[in-house]
């Protein structure tokens, strides 16, 4: 039966291209995430950005899957993807389940969860990324909450330098070489900077050099080490502020718009047939420590750099020793 689910994934991307071409995301661009948990969703009938991380949370002893096999998709490209479904692959393997990974874009990945050609995915970013397709696919989704409340478009300095708002970088622009080190050009984040937060905070003297993401990162590497005063624009979640001394501006315009959320879903038969694993997600939490830590491990040239998803994820749980055991509990909405 799985076979044949995954066999018809080839008319599922031809089915989505049109939509895809319309709605795609990639957050190397950072286009953010709202909420709540266990029931069926549909896009007029839920305030998403009202979901608290792990709410609906309960142990899961005595809840079993008789099928144990499950189909886990991937947001092609997006970390927090691959880090929370290479977490939840470790532990339902460690349980004796057989899991498969599937990498998709997001309007293929939502048309085969909503056809049942995949169970699971943990990337739906609401209210706004995602909208469409909540609107398009909503009612043959199950939402299994949100596990992250705080995805949103940032602008980061070295955390030792003086500016604390983004309107602080008109005055102080000396201090940080007249430059705002940006990413590529067609991203929402480089879109939205130049659009909003530029004009907005009259910041139309710094240098606002687009480039790439891996520049970008480069150049906070650099400036980092040499403890230098840099500016950058970026994006939650990400490794960087685990790797890097950094933190946000403040943006009392709300130039760079609000946060999001970042929620699971799955099928309405994948739902039925794992009460396991849709309990599992609705007890998952991850707050910017945990979630930057684990990316870091996981996408950092200095470890391992995307290349091993499984043994990265086997040392961070290694070294959180009891996320595991209160992940199950359902209480890592409580800390």
């Amino acid at each position: 039966m799985k076979n044949t689910k995954l066999a018809k994934l080839g008319s599922v991307l031809a089915a989505t291209a049109l939509v895809l071409s319309a709605c795609g995301a990639s957050n190397s661009g950072g286009e953010p995430a709202g909420g709540s948990g266990g029931d069926e969703t549909n896009a007029g009938g839920k305030d998403w950005a009202k979901c608290k991380p792990g709410e609906g949370s309960k142990d899961v002893a005595g809840t079993t899957d008789d099928e144990k096999t499950v189909t886990l998709g991937i947001f092609s490209g997006w970390d927090e993807s691959y880090a929370t479904i290479y977490l939840l692959k470790n532990v339902l393997e460690s349980d004796g389940y057989t899991v498969k990974t599937e990498e998709l874009d997001a309007g293929p990945m939502f048309t085969g969860v909503a056809k049942g050609d995949i169970d699971f995915f943990t990337d739906g970013w609401l209210p706004l990324t995602h909208e469409s397709y909540i609107k398009q696919f909503g009612d043959k989704l199950v939402d299994h909450g949100c596990w992250y409340d705080n995805a949103k478009l940032t602008i980061a300095v070295n955390d030792d330098s003086p500016a604390k708002t983004i309107g602080d970088l008109k005055d102080m622009g000396d201090k940080y070489d007249n430059t705002l080190y940006g990413i590529e050009a067609g991203a929402g984040l480089t879109k939205t900077t130049k659009e909003k937060a530029i004009p907005e905070y009259g910041l139309e003297d710094l240098d606002f050099k687009i480039s790439s993401t891996p520049a970008m990162l480069a150049q906070l590497k650099k400036s980092t080490e040499a403890k230098q005063n840099v500016a950058v624009t970026l994006w939650r979640p990400h490794w960087a502020y685990d790797a890097f001394p950094i933190r946000d501006l403040e943006d009392p315009k709300n130039a760079m718009g609000d946060a999001e959320r970042i929620f699971s879903f799955s099928g309405k038969d994948s739902a039925k047939a794992h009460p396991y694993v849709s309990q599992l997600l609705q007890n998952l939490v991850l707050d910017d420590k945990h979630l930057a830590s684990l990316e870091n491990l996981m996408f950092a040239e200095d470890n391992y750099n995307g290349k091993d998803h499984e043994k990265a994820v086997a040392e961070w749980l290694k070294d959180n020793s009891d996320f595991v055991d209160q992940w199950k509990k359902g209480e890592l909405a409580k800390k």
